[in-house]
């Protein structure tokens, strides 16, 4: 085996393994090591967005991954005397990422996925049972020391290391990297079980926040007949032996009987909303649980694993193939904290908004804010959608133009094509792309000034595709354009805008910036 590669990664979960493929699908020569020798054969992670399935389309793996995965149910928030006082729930069709916006999934299958199309790249080598003693970094490259469980040990010599090695990280601890407490911290108990029909037709129809507070707790619809709980412990409460099966059974008996279903896992958990203060150091990286932890309320744990992973590798990518001019290295590098950690903290604190309605243990306070959450909607609960809370980039690598659409993630429409509808990923690829609504006149001896970066016109509903014009089924687009006030975007690999332009003088300026990031070579000069 060849010793040297442009990255090595440490951890091979969900994070991992989204990495490696990334890395591996951009021809890339990657190493990843993990202590386990199998994917965990239990649910951890139960939901994922649209984003996240996005990325998987981009990997190739979207249709692979379907038959385990659905669409999240509506969530009901129930407060103290039993009544409802929120109800989230799906933004309405068209999507906006060309998927379902939150859905549910059985992790292990899902990661089999992806550890199937990891072992068909090429450049990726893989060794499990095998883990990162320590490691040393130069100016020039990462050597990491690998035990691979026994007595031996030996080196690895990569440019780059992501550490996707989890809360515990032995990396972050090697590192000496501190973590930022957000300030929550609680014990939980998380049940699943596997049940059968006698048991749903006891259960709700939809997921359900109790939002109780003698016993705040969550009950998830998951994939087929798999259902969650995830149920708060009380302080003087032992929870090893909350965790054993009389213990799991005697809370669920609220719901469901032994008869009903068979316990899959039962797992006590200090629910934390924590972020690294750093996530580069030089040539090492940290990503996923390593970086971050968050309570769950809105299943996003994995997704912003993936988001980091997503984030970091195409930036990466672009360094080792030498398309980023040697001034823009370290700037492109360093966004990458800066963007993951900004967002991790702003939606960390979002989640723990969404977690004080449900863990509101004071019943005097839990009362007040029932009224005040009824009051607010004159007593008619509405549909809040989950997507509402997600938050943008505010700073990284963006155009210094302040658009309302900078730092959003760009839509992905359906392309009509003949009498069919095709997602647009899968005409335009996920690199650098400038999209258009036709509304501006593209020279291209004004393109020619600053390289070679492709071009997508697209139509609105009811237009011809024609020449170099692609007609969106949905005017998706048209609408994301008019809500931002905008006629051209400049979309990065990660699919995030760059900048938008609302005129010619402005689409320049965005294509000037970006030039200045690219390098000669990987302009064509």
């Amino acid at each position: 085996m060849d010793r040297r590669f442009d990255v090595a990664i440490v951890g091979f979960g969900p994070s991992g393994a989204v990495a490696a493929a990334l890395l591996g699908q951009a021809g890339l020569s990657v190493y990843v090591c993990d202590v386990a020798t199998d994917v965990y054969d239990k649910p951890r992670a139960i939901s994922l967005d649209h984003e996240v399935m996005r990325v998987f389309q981009q990997i190739g793996i979207a249709d692979a991954v379907a038959p385990f995965v659905e669409p999240f149910t509506p969530s009901e928030y129930y407060g103290v005397d039993g009544q409802l006082i929120r109800r989230m729930t799906m933004i309405d069709e068209p999507y906006p990422l060309g998927h379902t916006p939150s859905m549910v999934f059985s992790q292990p299958s899902v990661e089999r996925v992806l550890r199937e199309y990891v072992a068909s790249c090429a450049g990726v080598h893989t060794e499990l049972g095998s883990s990162m003693v320590s490691f040393t970094q130069d100016a020039g490259s990462v050597t990491l020391l690998i035990s691979d469980g026994s007595a031996n040990r030996y080196s690895i010599n990569a440019d780059w290391m992501i550490a996707c090695d989890g809360a515990s990280s032995t990396t972050r601890s090697l590192l000496g990297i501190e973590l930022e407490d957000l300030g929550f911290d609680e014990p939980w108990l998380v049940i699943d079980a596997l049940v059968n029909d006698q048991g749903l037709a006891k259960l709700p129809a939809t997921s359900v926040q109790y939002c109780e507070p003698q016993r705040p707790c969550s009950y998830l619809i998951g994939p087929g007949n798999h259902r969650r709980w995830e149920i708060a412990l009380h302080a003087e409460e032992d929870p090893v032996e909350m965790a054993s099966t009389d213990a799991a059974w005697r809370l669920l008996s609220r719901w469901i009987s032994p008869n009903d279903a068979e316990l899959w896992r039962q797992a006590s958990y200090r629910f934390h909303a924590l972020v690294a203060r750093d996530w580069r150091r030089n040539r090492v990286f940290i990503a996923g649980d390593a970086a971050h932890q968050q309570p769950p309320f809105l299943g996003q744990g994995m997704c912003q694993g993936v988001r980091d992973v997503t984030n970091l590798c195409w930036k990466l990518a672009a360094v080792v193939r030498g398309e980023v001019s040697a001034d823009a290295v370290e700037q492109l590098l360093d966004s990458y904290a800066v963007e993951r950690r900004g967002h991790v903290r702003e939606l960390t604190t979002r989640i723990k908004q969404v977690g004080a309605v449900i863990c509101e243990h004071d019943v005097s306070a839990a009362k007040r804010r029932d009224a005040e959450m009824l009051k607010a909607c004159d007593g008619v609960v509405t549909d809040t959608p989950r997507q509402d809370v997600m938050p943008s980039l505010t700073a990284g690598f963006l155009s210094n133009q302040h658009g309302s659409g900078r730092g959003t993630i760009f839509p992905q429409p359906q392309i009509v094509l003949g009498g069919d509808a095709v997602l647009l990923d899968e005409m335009t690829g996920a690199g650098w792309r400038l999209v258009t609504d036709g509304q501006l006149q593209i020279e291209r001896s004004m393109l020619a000034r600053f390289g070679a970066i492709p071009i997508v016109q697209l139509g609105g509903v009811g237009a011809r595709g024609h020449g170099d014009v692609l007609a969106e089924r949905d005017g998706v687009v048209a609408s994301w354009m008019d809500r931002h006030r905008c006629h051209a975007a400049l979309v990065r690999p990660d699919h995030y805008v760059f900048g938008t332009a609302v005129g010619d003088a402005e689409m320049q300026v965005l294509l000037a910036e970006w030039s200045q990031y690219t390098s000669r070579s990987a302009q064509g000069a």
